[in-house]
């Protein structure tokens, strides 16, 4: 949802810092929540069985940012985190709906399956409200690999203009570049 008022892009990040995976996603939190923060981002996440990105959390508000949470019932968030603007909402579909609402642009951080399924969910939501929100895909360790091989051999022919709306990104500078460049080509 644009906000005319506060220029500043909305950008929904899915990250989890639990269960294997690469063992930098805490510090990639952190990185990217301070340089999206620095550069005027609004940042959204998703809250969900006790899982909360922290350290992206952390990091963006130490760097100045906005972040809003939204999340289950099982939210307890630590003192550090106190203050928040945080949106408590019942099933999965209202938080994902929610987010596909709020969201002008989505980032995906080298996480869980759960954090890109959610990535995913929230981003069907959105195009069946009508809206083709950019997607930018940190491939960090070729974390994404899979989805960019899915995106050319099967979004390709189903999607034009896919290259447009999902992108890769090595480091967080050039996927900051990617995301503000696509923002801008979607207002």
């Amino acid at each position: 949802m644009v906000d005319h008022l506060n220029p500043a892009p909305v950008i929904a990040i899915f990250a989890s810092d639990r269960g294997p995976g690469d063992p930098e996603r805490a510090s990639l939190m952190s990185q990217a929540g301070t340089y999206i923060a620095k550069r005027g981002g609004r940042i959204v996440c998703l809250a969900e069985r006790g899982l909360i990105p922290t350290p992206l959390i952390t990091a963006a508000r130490a760097a100045g940012g906005t972040v809003q949470i939204i999340a289950d019932n099982s939210l307890a968030l630590p003192p550090a985190l106190a203050g928040i603007n945080t949106e408590v909402l019942e099933t999965r579909d209202e938080r994902m709906a929610r987010i596909a609402e709020l969201a002008e642009a989505y980032v995906a951080l080298p996480g869980s399956l759960a954090s890109t399924t959610a990535l995913f969910g929230t981003w069907t939501l959105a195009k069946a409200q009508g809206r083709k929100p950019p997607v930018v895909m940190l491939n960090r360790h070729r974390a994404y690999e899979v989805v960019r091989g899915y995106a050319a051999d099967v979004l390709s022919p189903g999607l034009a203009g896919y290259d447009r709306v999902v992108q890769f990104a090595d480091t967080i500078e050039d996927l900051w570049a990617r995301l503000s460049r696509l923002v801008s080509e979607a207002r």
